[in-house]
């Protein structure tokens, strides 16, 4: 028996059993409104490159699911459950201490995967999964992508904040400037300050369309 987990945009995601084992399969739907042949290649590549990203960030000590299958022809992962809770639903409960932990986690885990030439692409805290143990599992690769961009990087941790007003605006302030202390002691003060120009600057190029749109 499958469980329904989410339904998304691009894939729906499936709580079943496999083999023995608690998996999740996740399955890329075909999209009407594009032409077939561009939805079946967008579609393989997705199936294909996601999995490769989560070995990768592996490798570069973020944990991940581990994949259990590829179906490429039906654009369907097989991968492990994880057992825990996004960080969506703790993040505003937690005490202040906790807070700072996790989001200093976070921060170490998206600037290792940058670090290793990954971008997540969908850096919400949906795709954070917070286990017993304290450890955070990044999920959902699908739009990441391999790349050592400065704009790439700045547009992940953009996207990020972005998430964290959304969801949590009364700590999304408090909570991107530990993730971002997370990211230094990382990568150190220098490139932390240098990606974090470029969120700023992004962030000024948003405004100023917003504000064109507005004029016209």
């Amino acid at each position: 028996m499958s469980i329904l987990l989410k339904k998304g945009a691009e894939a729906s995601l499936y709580l079943t059993n496999w083999q023995g084992k608690r998996v999740v399969i996740k399955q890329r739907l075909p999209k009407k409104y594009r032409p077939v042949q561009l939805d079946q290649k967008i579609r393989r590549y997705r199936t294909i490159h996601e999995p490769q990203l989560m070995h990768e960030a592996k490798c570069a000590g973020v944990p991940t699911p581990i994949i259990f299958m590829v179906d490429v022809e039906n654009s369907t992962i097989v991968m492990e459950y994880i057992e825990g809770h996004q960080v969506k639903q703790l993040l505003d409960a937690l005490c202040e201490p906790d807070r700072e932990d996790i989001c200093r986690k976070i921060g170490k885990g998206i600037a290792n995967l940058h670090t290793y030439g990954i971008v997540h692409g969908d850096l919400t805290t949906s795709n954070m999964i917070l286990t017993r143990e304290g450890r955070i599992f990044f999920v959902d690769f699908g739009l990441g992508e391999k790349t050592s961009e400065l704009e790439a990087k700045g547009v992940d941790l953009h996207l990020l904040r972005r998430a964290l007003q959304s969801t949590h605006f009364q700590v999304a302030e408090e909570c991107f400037r530990l993730v971002l202390k997370g990211y230094g002691e990382v990568v150190g003060a220098e490139a932390s300050a240098t990606v974090l120009a470029k969120v700023k600057e992004i962030e000024k190029r948003g405004r100023y369309v917003s504000e064109r749109q507005q004029e016209t």
